[in-house]
């Protein structure tokens, strides 16, 4: 079992950095119990989960330290308190409409595709309200461009149903992509770098950083 990475730690909550490939939560089968909540747990007995990132996708995860806390910070995600931001490495060259780089938003209805899952899909009639905002983030290739991303609601795979659906699929995903565009990097490039919330305790404003690692 690797060390965890700590960016903060007090007796309120943890701010973790997930590597990619690690699960935040277990999942099913003996096979599936090593991941982030787990390692935590076995430093902190009293951390519990407020919410998860998907396996592939690496950076900041906050826990909390107790049930006060954990209520807490679950109701800041529910009234959207709480802010995320990501880096991505999407197909393709993307231009950005806005001056001055300004953000952009997608706005489309997402809901799990049940045949097909854990994949989720845009639909308008089983849909439940999702919106992105993008902007670039430095630097374009003929074939790749790097964005910054940063998820107004909080839907299953939302970053990635809907960059794919505006025709920009993350590279490295092996739900969305296709195989040429799984196939040109080792992982999903896609990576929580910045998260602000209120601190559980005293409601500070507290920010955190996490260097992109792509």
């Amino acid at each position: 079992m690797s060390t965890l990475k700590v960016i903060h730690e007090d007796e309120q909550m943890l701010v973790l950095d997930k590597p990619a490939g690690l699960l935040a939560v277990p999942g099913r089968g003996p096979d599936k119990q090593d991941c982030l909540s787990a390692r935590a747990q076995a430093r902190w007995p009293d951390a519990l989960v407020v919410h998860r990132l998907d396996m592939s996708t690496s950076g900041l995860v906050v826990m909390a330290r107790g049930l006060p806390a954990q209520r807490t910070l679950s109701r800041a995600f529910e009234q959207r308190e709480v802010h995320k931001r990501y880096t991505a490495v999407v197909a393709g060259t993307l231009v950005n409409p806005q001056p001055d780089n300004g953000w952009n938003t997608i706005d489309l209805p997402l809901t799990i595709d049940w045949p097909n899952r854990p994949r989720s899909i845009v639909s308008a009639e089983l849909g439940k309200p999702s919106v992105t905002r993008w902007r670039l983030d430095g630097t374009q290739t003929e074939d790749t461009t790097r964005l910054e991303l940063e998820p107004v609601t909080g839907r299953t795979h939302q970053l990635r149903v809907h960059l794919q659906a505006i025709g920009h699929p993350i590279l490295g995903d092996a739900l969305y992509a296709t195989p040429e565009q799984q196939a040109l990097v080792p992982r999903l490039l896609l990576h929580a770098h910045a998260l602000q919330l209120p601190h559980p305790s005293h409601g500070a404003t507290m920010s955190f950083h996490s260097l992109c690692p792509f």
